[in-house]
């Protein structure tokens, strides 16, 4: 894991999800401070202080002011299917008071979404952006806005996150799991611990307006996935099922909609990150 600067360095997190949650985590481990604000109380990891997601606030505004890297992984208004539109929710309650500030380091945690469907080619970050779903369009809004803020901004796009509690492993577990059967669909995946380590591998080697894949190095069909995962937990994988869009809810449906290879070699020879878990197979096992 990257060492973070002896100064104690503040992490201030918009949001607190299941991702900024493991880095917040990683942060404190190498000697950092972090605070998050939250919209709900909810219990925070140790050394996490908690703020109201409010620029009124006065510690929260002085936290922030403070803040050495500011981290958001708030999604824009209308990822949850409403019609609110594309609205980043941090930008419009705190643009007036990031736009004052000079922190080190901002990082904003976007989707590989935005690439739309390339029915299974390999993208890039120089790719063209082609969103399909609106919430990938909002994600591309949303990541355009704070790109054009006058701060050090490095965007993230993720693939499908799992790590401890969520993902293929947990839903074997819980009973949940779906192995749906489309020849050829397959999808690039990332542990949540990699993308903490990311995280703070840029902050130590920054290059602002940077936008980074977090991806793994081995896309791989989801039914293989949940099946590696039974194999594992020595329970056998639930029954197939045959690709039916019809019978999906509309965010599931749309999962399927897209099919892409996301090539994490920026990450990992520009940034010079070195993934804990390069393949959906050593993250799954190391769950265990």
């Amino acid at each position: 894991m990257t060492q973070l600067r002896p100064s104690t360095p503040l992490l201030f997190c918009f949001g607190l999800g299941f991702s900024a949650k493991a880095t917040a985590r990683a942060w404190i481990a190498q000697g950092g401070r972090v605070a998050a604000t939250m919209r709900s109380p909810k219990p925070m990891p140790d050394g996490v202080e908690a703020l109201p997601f409010d620029p009124a606030d006065a510690r929260t505004l002085q936290l922030l002011q403070e803040a050495d890297a500011i981290l958001s992984s708030v999604p824009p208004a209308g990822d949850g299917g409403d019609a609110d539109g594309p609205l980043d929710p941090v930008l419009a309650k705190f643009g007036d008071a990031l736009g004052s500030l000079k922190p080190r380091w901002v990082g904003y945690l976007s989707t590989t979404g935005v690439y739309g469907d390339v029915q299974g080619a390999w993208v890039d970050e120089n790719s063209p952006l082609q969103p399909i779903s609106a919430r990938s369009r909002n994600r591309q809004a949303a990541e355009e806005a704070w790109l054009s803020l006058p701060l050090p901004v490095h965007v993230f796009r993720l693939s499908g996150i799992y790590g401890p509690g969520r993902g293929p492993l947990a839903q074997v577990k819980s009973g949940t799991a779906r192995r749906t059967i489309k020849p050829g669909h397959v999808m690039n995946r990332i542990h949540v611990e990699d993308i903490a380590g990311a995280v703070l591998a840029s902050f130590e080697r920054p290059s602002p307006g940077a936008v980074y894949n977090m991806a793994d190095n081995e896309p791989a069909e989801p039914a293989t996935v949940i099946e590696y995962a039974a194999k594992l937990l020595g329970v056998e994988p639930p029954p197939a099922q045959v690709f039916d869009p019809a019978a999906m809810t509309p965010m599931a449906a749309s999962f399927w909609a897209e099919q892409k290879r996301v090539s994490n070699r920026k990450l990992t020879e520009e940034l010079g990150y070195r993934l804990k878990y390069p393949t959906y197979r050593e993250g799954l096992a190391a769950e265990l």
